[in-house]
């Protein structure tokens, strides 16, 4: 098996350009976490407000 890199040094520089690369995927993770907790936050408040809904019509 061929490795392209000779150290782990040179897997994280990716040639000079790994400033560049993990940022992207640091970006990209960040991007996920924001939305994975945003999808969480709306779904809270969707099902609150079934079951508010499902309150007002138990009252009448």
């Amino acid at each position: 098996m061929n490795l392209w890199w000779k150290s782990a040094a040179d897997f994280w520089a990716m040639g000079g350009a790994g400033y560049f690369v993990w940022m992207s995927y640091g970006a990209l993770l960040l991007a996920v976490v924001i939305e994975l907790i945003g999808l969480a936050l709306r779904r809270r408040r969707a099902l609150a407000a079934i079951e508010e809904e499902r309150e007002l019509e138990a009252e009448n």
